[in-house]
Parts: structure tokens; C-alpha cells; sequence
């Protein structure tokens, strides 16, 4: 098989979003405490990741990536939290290596070409 070949049936590495949802916990609306062990979580899988205001973007092999996700739903069960609903976005590139922050950076150089300010 070829390197294209390879290439183009390779899924090796992903990038992911995803909003991971406490349902039925004791602290009612508040989540902060199962987010913050959730990011916990992900800290020790040495995967790159990024908090923001409703989730969390994550990139990596498409195991470990699945992984994670799958042990922050454990950690969340195991404090006591009896539903866990997540939306997952994730995205896959076969024709060149891509990050999170590649995406981000490509859209900035494009604002700041257009002398675009926030």
C-alpha cells in the first residue's frame, strides 16, 4: 500500500469537541465540580486539550481521544451524578496534520489581514 493509500484510510488522529452534562446531581444546576474533576481527568491522559465556556476541545489519537471522554463520564458517575449526557463534534484529516489551535490561528491571520479588531 502506498503512503497516499495509507493516508487516505488512516483515521490516527482527531480533533474533538465535546460538552459533557451532569443530569440528576445533588448540587442542582451548579456542574462546576464534576467539570473540574473532569478536567482532572484530562490533565493525566498528557492528550492536548482546552477548556472554554460550554466544553472542551481535544485532540489526539481517535482511542485515546474516545478515552477520555469515556473516563470523564466514569469520574462524574463515581461522585455520585446518576445521568451523563455529552454532545461530541469530532473531526478527522487524512491529506495533512491539523490542530486545534491551527484551526483558531487560521481564522485570526484571516481577520488580521482584514484589519479586523475584536
Amino acid at each position: 500500500m502506498s503512503k497516499a493509500d495509507e493516508r487516505s484510510t488512516s483515521m490516527t488522529r482527531c480533533t474533538a469537541d465535546f460538552c459533557l452534562i451532569p443530569i440528576g446531581g445533588e448540587d442542582g444546576a451548579s456542574v462546576g465540580k464534576y467539570i473540574t474533576e473532569c478536567q482532572r481527568v484530562l490533565a493525566k491522559t498528557g492528550l492536548e486539550y482546552k477548556m472554554h465556556g460550554y466544553g472542551t476541545g481535544l485532540e489526539g489519537p481517535w482511542d485515546e481521544v474516545m478515552n477520555a471522554i469515556k473516563a470523564c463520564h466514569e469520574a462524574v458517575h463515581k461522585m455520585g451524578c446518576p445521568r451523563v449526557a455529552t454532545d461530541i463534534r469530532i473531526g478527522t484529516r487524512i491529506d495533512k496534520p491539523s490542530s486545534l489551535s491551527q484551526k483558531v490561528e487560521s481564522v485570526e491571520k484571516r481577520l488580521a489581514a482584514n484589519n479586523f479588531a475584536h
